[in-house]
């Protein structure tokens, strides 16, 4: 299985390093790279015009967006929500095993 190297970089300094494993039939690492980085930049540039939201305010409307995004799919909506969880799952994984780098903060 093919893995996906991703660096994320909150807002308060924390870096993950990250490998996540990639489906067997990824089309195009790169962009899912890109898309990634697109995401989460659009999430954090809409918090800092709207305001702080809570952290299960952002995972709901992303998992709402992933429903509606799979039901665009021209398939069975049983094998879009089955391809989610997989895909979910296995995202997860990957965050499970990041490396995880703090940034330090307070007064030396």
């Amino acid at each position: 299985m093919k893995n996906l190297p991703y660096r994320a970089r909150t807002a308060t300094g924390d870096t993950f390093d990250i490998e996540f494993p990639l489906h067997g039939e990824t089309g195009d690492p790169v962009k899912v790279g890109q898309l990634i980085s697109v995401l989460l930049e659009a999430i954090e540039g809409e918090i800092s015009v709207t305001g702080e939201i809570s952290n299960g305010d952002v995972l709901q409307a992303i998992a709402m967006t992933m429903a509606i995004r799979g039901g665009m799919i021209h398939a069975p909506i049983e094998t879009s929500t089955s391809l989610a969880i997989d895909l979910l799952g296995k995202a997860f994984d990957g965050m499970g095993e990041a490396i995880i780098h703090r940034a330090q903060s307070g007064h030396a």
